[in-house]
C-alpha cells in the first residue's frame, strides 16, 4: 500500500488486514491531511497529529479514559446525553472493557491509584531488580544459545517480561513457574480485526492470587516487598482494601506481556534483518538506549488508545459532542514531520526520538516505562554479547525481502506473534 492509494473514506481502519499488517503508508498520509479526522462508519475521530494528540492527553477532564481499552463502538445500555457525561459514565463504568484497571480511571480516582503504583516501583526498587534481570537475561540464554536458535517471543520475552514483574513486586521464587503457566498464555487480542469483545476483566486471575499474599502479609508484616505493597496507603492515609492493590500488581503484569514483550520482539528482529546496525550496535552497545527510543518512535507496540468525551470540545478544526469516541494513535504520531525530521527513516543516533508517545503522556503516562526499557536494554545486550550473528529463520519466515511475518491482527498493537531467531 502506498500513500497515493489511500482513501480514508473507504478504508476501516479497525477491520483492514493491510494496513494493520503495515500501518506506516495509512499513518503518513493521515498526518499529511488529516491529523485528526472524523471517520465516516463508527463516527470516531482519529487522531494522528503529534501536537494534537498532546491536547488529548493533556486534558483528562474532558476526553475519558474509561474506554481506553475498548473498540469503536460503545455498548451501553443508556443514550450518552447532556452537557457533561462525567457522572454517567462512572454510574455505568462496568459496562465499559478493564473497568476496574487504572488505565481507565479518571481523576480524582486515578490521582490515588496512581500514588499507590508509583509507591511500588521507585526508582530505588528498580535499581534493586537491575541484578536480577541482568541474571534472568543471561539464565535464558544460557539454555537458547547453545541450541542455534529460537522461537523468541514465548521461549523468551514472554517469561522474561512476567519474571521481571514478579521479581519488582517481590513475588516468592517459589511462586515464579506458577506465574509463567498462569500468563505466558494465548489471549484473546485486544483490537482485534474481527471487533469482537474480549471480556471485561482478564486480569481477575491474578487478582486470587494477591489478595490473598496482601491479606497474609497484613496479618504477619515479614519486611519483603510483599508487606510494603499490603501495608502501602493511598495519599490520604487510608488504606486500600486488597482488591485494589490486586488490581494494581496485576496491572503491572498486563503491562509487561503487552508492551514489554512487543518491543524486544520489534526490536529483535529489526536487528536481525539489519546486519549493519546489528554490527553497530555490537560495536558500541552505549547506543542500545538510544536504538531502543527509535524503535518506539517509528513502530510503537502499541499504537494507539481510545478516549470519550465528557463535554463538548474541538480539537484540529473539528467540534465534538459529549460522548465522541476519540482514537489517538501515538504509533502515528511518532511519524509527524512536524516534530521527527525524515520521521520515516530509522535513525539510532535521532537527537529527539525519545520524543515519542509510544509511552503515552501527561497523567497515564506508562509508569512502567522504565522497567520495558531496562528489560530490553539488558536482554539486547546479552544477546549480543553471547552470540556473533543473529539472522532471521527463513525455515519460518522465508528469505529477505519476502519475509512471511507471523503478526498480531490488531489495529490497537504492532508485534509480533510468534518470531523465529537464528544465531552464531
Amino acid at each position: 500500500m502506498s500513500t497515493v492509494e489511500i482513501d480514508p473514506e473507504r478504508i476501516d481502519y479497525f477491520t483492514d488486514a493491510e494496513v494493520a499488517a503495515d500501518s506506516a503508508p495509512y499513518f503518513d498520509y493521515m498526518l499529511a491531511n488529516h491529523p485528526v479526522w472524523r471517520e465516516p462508519k463508527y463516527g470516531v475521530v482519529i487522531v494522528t497529529g503529534y501536537d494534537e494528540a498532546l491536547q488529548v492527553y493533556h486534558q483528562p477532564e474532558v476526553y475519558s479514559s474509561i474506554n481506553r481499552t475498548g473498540g469503536p463502538v460503545l455498548d451501553l445500555p443508556v443514550e450518552l446525553a447532556g452537557d457533561d457525561l462525567t457522572e454517567l459514565l462512572e454510574q455505568y463504568r462496568e459496562h465499559f472493557p478493564t473497568n476496574d484497571q487504572i488505565v481507565t480511571f479518571d481523576p480524582p480516582m486515578h490521582t490515588d491509584h496512581r500514588a499507590l503504583l508509583m509507591g511500588l516501583i521507585t526508582p530505588k526498587r528498580l535499581k534493586e531488580n537491575e541484578d536480577f534481570l541482568k541474571a534472568t537475561a543471561d539464565r535464558f540464554l544460557d539454555a537458547l544459545v547453545p541450541a542455534g536458535g529460537c522461537e523468541f517471543i514465548w521461549e523468551y520475552a514472554k517469561p522474561y517480561a512476567i519474571l521481571a514483574v514478579a521479581d519488582l513486586l517481590g513475588v516468592p521464587e517459589s511462586d515464579h513457574q506458577m506465574l509463567i503457566d498462569l500468563l505466558a498464555t494465548e489471549a484473546p487480542m485486544l483490537g482485534n480485526l474481527e471487533l469482537q469483545k474480549t471480556g471485561h476483566n482478564s486480569l481477575e486471575r491474578l487478582y486470587g492470587y494477591f489478595v490473598q499474599k496482601i491479606e497474609e502479609r497484613r496479618a504477619n508484616p515479614t519486611g519483603d516487598l510483599l508487606t510494603g505493597m499490603a501495608l502501602a496507603t493511598f495519599p490520604d492515609g487510608t488504606l486500600p482494601e486488597p482488591i485494589q492493590v490486586a488490581r494494581i500488581a496485576s496491572n503491572l503484569f498486563a503491562a509487561g506481556n503487552e508492551t514489554t514483550v512487543q518491543l524486544l520482539g520489534i526490536s529483535l528482529a529489526r536487528i536481525a534483518e539489519d546486519p549493519e546496525l546489528q554490527d553497530l550496535l555490537r560495536r558500541e552497545p552505549a547506543l542500545i538506549p538510544k536504538f531502543l527510543e527509535e524503535v518506539l518512535r517509528i513502530e510503537a507496540p502499541i499504537r494507539g488508545s481510545f478516549r470519550l468525551t465528557k463535554v463538548a470540545t474541538s480539537i484540529g478544526g473539528l467540534d465534538l459532542a459529549p460522548g465522541t469516541v476519540v482514537l489517538l494513535l501515538h504509533g502515528a504520531a511518532g511519524r509527524d514531520a512536524r516534530i521527527f525530521d525524515n520521521p520515516g527513516d530509522f535513525d539510532v543516533k535521532r537527537a529527539n526520538a525519545r520524543q515519542h508517545l509510544a509511552f503515552g503522556r501527561g497523567i497515564h503516562t506508562c509508569p512502567g516505562a522504565p522497567l520495558a526499557r531496562a528489560e530490553a536494554v539488558f536482554s539486547i545486550q546479552r544477546l549480543l554479547a553471547r552470540t556473533e550473528r543473529i539472522s532471521i529463520a527463513e525455515k519460518h519466515h522465508g528469505p529477505a525481502g519476502e519475509r512471511r511475518w507471523d503478526l498480531m491482527k490488531s489495529y490497537k498493537f504492532r508485534g509480533h506473534i510468534h518470531l523465529y531467531l537464528e544465531y552464531v
